[in-house]
């Protein structure tokens, strides 16, 4: 990893002008972790006002002393790279913003006011790094620790609670999975003592941490550190309630570790987010529709409880209402069920109209993530592939003469005559030639084949009809032989 041409220009400017300026935060991180940064953050002791004399292509909008400078740079991370004067801040009243902030004079200064140790460094243009809290060290060891005292820390900005998870979830990505991150002990004492406080935080908020939870590649491993800290029940309630709640002889394993299972299986085949809150959530109304125990307990009905459970958990954490409706498909028709002895092509078509032929592949996807977390072997047993060969080949367009490029009323303006079967008779022939070599569709070709049609008896007519009908007969065939060989069926 090197500091980038645009980020040097800036911190060199600032220091002829006579200032101090680090690379500071989780840009320092991520450079020992040799990830390049989502974003380059720089801090100085220059005022913004001092800082917009010396970027004059910069804009300064609000009031955290953070003034972005446009650097022409060509990586949409180094277009616009913020720089902020060093900042001290008072105490929160909310748990959300600082009730009053103001400039710091030194660099150490700074860095206290932030998270964790690992977040708690910077890093000058020559890559020396000013670590006054030891973030060095607990980057080594795997450990998120808070700066100074882990209650204060969440009481400025309780958000930090989540963020600590997020960090011991994700931070493993581009290191050695042989050992996982862990939160320490004084900071996951602090977590579990205040995690009410989350109450404070707007579910917007909740919601973008949540999400990079879920994305992570340790996606499951988040959820259970969320409820071990007792922040879960703050999030997503209704998922705790499923802790501990047995199921019946199609599952081994209970309501919330079954959900934890298929949310681990969506994320190791890197499915998108609708088909891992899908795989979170899909079960979530078990607890709710449990009827008996033991091996013949039964959960009637608990897809469509869950599906409304799933509606009523995305709205309270504003989720986009597109978003929210997908998913709720997602999990409302995750029960669906398919044997190739058993079900029509007409029920299918009618699971694509439900579910929207735009969903199809994403509720396969939460099946096989259902199956995983059931402890079955296969994800995609025979008769999952050959579902998704009949969702194929009922959700194609048919082989028609509608795909021409004239109509019947071609047919008759040319021939001049009136509606009969002559007229599909010619677009059938039409077909055919345009089946054999797709380059004849084309309106000037096709205008001037109706032409020497119109003179053909009415015996070799028939003859060519037949002909072409074969020919789509065939393309049929060969485009199902196709299908059936791409999904491994027979």
């Amino acid at each position: 990893m090197s500091i980038s041409k645009e980020v040097k220009t800036i911190i060199s400017k600032l220091e002829k002008a006579g200032f101090e300026a680090f690379i500071v935060g989780g840009c320092v991180r991520d450079f020992l972790r040799n990830v390049e940064p989502e974003d380059w953050d720089v801090a100085t002791n220059a005022k913004p006002k001092e800082i917009q004399r010396i970027f004059p292509k910069s804009f300064y909008n609000n009031k955290f002393f953070t003034v972005t400078v446009q650097t022409g740079g060509k990586k949409a991370n180094l277009k616009e790279i913020e720089i902020t004067t060093y900042r001290s801040e008072a105490k929160y009243t909310d748990k959300r913003h600082p009730d009053e902030i103001k400039f710091a004079k030194t660099i150490k200064e700074d860095l206290s006011r932030r998270d964790f140790t690992v977040n708690a460094m910077a890093m000058d243009g020559e890559l020396e790094i000013i670590d006054p809290f030891n973030g060095q060290k607990d980057f080594k060891k795997k450990i998120i620790r808070a700066v100074g005292n882990p209650e204060k820390r969440f009481s400025e900005d309780a958000l930090r609670m989540m963020r600590a998870v997020r960090f011991a979830t994700t931070l493993d990505v581009s290191l050695s999975l042989t050992a996982s991150w862990q939160i320490e002990e004084n900071t996951a004492r602090a977590i579990e003592k205040n995690s009410p406080w989350l109450r404070a935080i707007s579910q917007e908020r909740i919601r973008d941490e949540f999400l990079k939870i879920i994305m992570a590649e340790r996606a499951s491993d988040g959820i259970e550190l969320l409820r071990k800290l007792g922040l879960l029940k703050h999030i997503v309630p209704e998922l705790e309630e499923n802790y501990g709640v047995s199921q019946n002889k199609h599952h081994i394993y209970d309501c919330y570790t079954h959900a934890l299972l298929s949310l681990k299986y969506a994320a190791k085949r890197k499915f998108n987010k609708f088909v891992r809150l899908a795989a979170l959530l899909h079960d979530i109304g078990k607890p709710r529709t449990k009827k008996g125990e033991g091996p013949e307990a039964t959960f009637y009905g608990h897809e469509i409880v869950s599906a409304q459970m799933t509606a009523q958990i995305l709205n309270r954490l504003k989720f986009p209402k597109k978003e929210i409706e997908k998913i709720v498909k997602l999990v409302r028709y995750h029960l669906f069920y398919y044997h190739p002895d058993e079900v029509g092509e007409s029920s299918v078509r009618r699971l694509v109209r439900q579910v929207g032929p735009e969903n199809m592949k994403e509720l396969l996807e939460v099946r096989m993530a259902d199956r995983i977390g059931s402890g079955v072997p296969k994800a995609e047993p025979y008769k999952l592939r050959h579902l998704r060969y009949v969702i194929e080949k009922v959700s194609r367009d048919p082989i028609s003469v509608k795909t021409l490029e004239v109509s019947g009323n071609n047919v008759m303006k040319i021939l001049k005559i009136t509606p009969g079967p002559k007229v599909g008779q010619i677009l059938d022939i039409l077909l055919g030639a345009v089946l054999e070599d797709p380059k004849k569709n084309k309106k000037e070709f096709l205008e001037k084949e109706i032409r020497k049609l119109a003179k053909v008896s009415d015996e070799k007519l028939k003859t060519l009809v037949q002909k072409a009908r074969e020919e789509r007969a065939r393309v049929e065939i060969k485009r199902d032989e196709m299908t059936k060989k791409k999904y491994w069926v027979t």
